[in-house]
């Protein structure tokens, strides 16, 4: 029997489900060095400004019980360096390219957006948990009309389809996805890090510079799993899941759940054939269960 492992995400075929979550990979297809990257249907880049940014102050990274929080702010050499440097590199594999956007204005991201335009990737994720330093530094996925009108704006210099990658941080995540449906997104990624903090009692200070950091790893999974079945059921866009993902199994509640796509994230520090492993794992299940195509599952659920 054969099987299909291949998703379509707005118009870009996957070979499989699988990709890297932003911050987790590098930019320049480091990981190489393990395995071939053209084993995974997508690699996701490191977060890239316009200008370079400096990111935030040391320790900005704190181990937890089953994850870690991190306060990195974004630290990048800039687009001119992404597109000079590390995009041959990630050329060189058999895979699709996807480009995260960060920005701290309206502005920020559709100049970015726009000088993208030309280059060969294959689709642009925006990180719209940027704050929005116009609004006073609350992020711009946080409230659905600023998340509407970003996505409009940055799909009018978008020639590449535009995922909007979504914050978990609200109190409806189904608002945040038909606002930035409204606005023209043509896929949606979810879920970014949770807001959290961690206290050294020995030195009785916070445990990275930032006081609070974005929570990550298998803790978060089963929010990202409930969040992912929510917005699946509110939106036609296809959805990328992410959020505590370790292995094929872990892959295969947010695919039940409605994404027709993954993300490994955190888990890669940890074991850097994570992605390949959790690509393999898919296939394994597929496999046991006799399902010949990988959409019959998408959302199979309910």
């Amino acid at each position: 029997m054969e099987y299909k492992t291949s998703v379509n995400l707005a118009g870009v075929e996957l070979k499989n489900p699988v990709m890297t979550a932003s911050g987790t990979f590098g930019s320049a297809g480091e990981y190489g060095e393990f395995y071939d990257l053209g084993d995974l249907g997508a690699v996701v880049t490191k977060g890239v400004a316009n200008v370079p940014w400096p990111g935030n102050p040391t320790p900005r990274i704190a181990e937890t019980r089953s994850g870690m929080l991190n306060a990195i702010g974004l630290q990048n050499p800039g687009l001119d360096v992404f597109l000079q440097r590390d995009l041959p590199k990630l050329k060189k594999y058999d895979t699709k390219i996807i480009v995260n956007v960060c920005g701290k204005t309206t502005e920020d991201y559709c100049d970015a957006v726009e000088r993208l335009s030309d280059a060969d990737v294959d689709m642009l994720e925006i990180n719209v948990s940027c704050p929005n330093v116009k609004e006073g530094g609350i992020a711009f996925g946080q409230k659905p009309e600023a998340l509407e009108a970003i996505t409009k704006e940055v799909k009018k210099y978008a020639k590449k389809p535009v995922i909007m990658k979504l914050s978990p941080n609200v109190t409806d995540i189904t608002e945040m996805a038909r606002a930035a449906e409204a606005g023209g997104a043509d896929v949606l990624s979810l879920i970014n890090t949770i807001t959290g903090m961690k206290i050294d009692i020995n030195r009785r200070t916070f445990a990275i510079a930032n006081k609070t950091g974005g929570m990550s790893g298998p803790a978060v999974k089963p929010v990202a799993v409930r969040m992912v079945y929510q917005v699946a059921n509110a939106v036609k866009l296809p959805i990328i899941g992410m959020g505590g993902i370790t292995n094929g199994d872990d892959a295969m509640e947010f695919i039940l759940a409605g994404a027709t796509a993954v993300s490994v994230g955190t888990a890669n520090f940890a074991n850097p054939y994570a992605a390949k492993e959790t690509a393999d794992g898919i296939l394994a299940y597929m496999k046991k269960y006799q399902v010949e195509d990988i959409k019959e599952l998408i959302g199979a659920v309910r």
